[in-house]
């Protein structure tokens, strides 16, 4: 997790570009903390799309009187990734979690030892009877 200010605008989350590695982030809730004035707090993550070019999507507007908390569902992200408060003070704390999936060799050979299975063959669906 992470905590955006007025002080800590932004927070980047990277990985090693060496590393041989999958990552994905999720980001999981969102909330205001304590210390947070009754205004408007704009959440944005900077990524890169498709085309390798950056952009910037509000995630979560929080404002404390009327929805302090968002849960996004485990919202799943590629690093790096920046997170802004893009409006208000803060504090806004962000949570989630960071998954590594290590690639292995995409060659491999089948094995003659496993058995086939045999496929079953479906009987045909009949209209039903009145």
């Amino acid at each position: 997790g992470c905590e955006l200010t007025a002080n800590t605008k932004s927070y980047t989350f990277q990985v090693d570009e060496e590393d041989d590695s999958d990552h994905v982030l999720a980001l999981s809730v969102v909330c205001l903390t304590d210390g947070a004035k009754d205004e408007c707090n704009v959440v944005e993550v900077i990524g890169r799309n498709h085309e390798n070019q950056e952009i910037a999507v509000p995630v979560a507007n929080l404002k404390l009187s009327c929805q302090p908390l968002l849960s996004l569902d485990n919202f799943k992200l590629q690093p790096p990734v920046t997170f802004r408060l893009a409006a208000g003070s803060g504090p806004v704390h962000l949570t989630g979690w960071h998954r590594i999936v290590h690639r292995e060799d995409a060659s491999f050979e089948e094995d003659d030892d496993l058995s086939e299975e045999e496929e079953e063959e479906l009987a045909p669906i009949m209209p039903a009877k009145k």
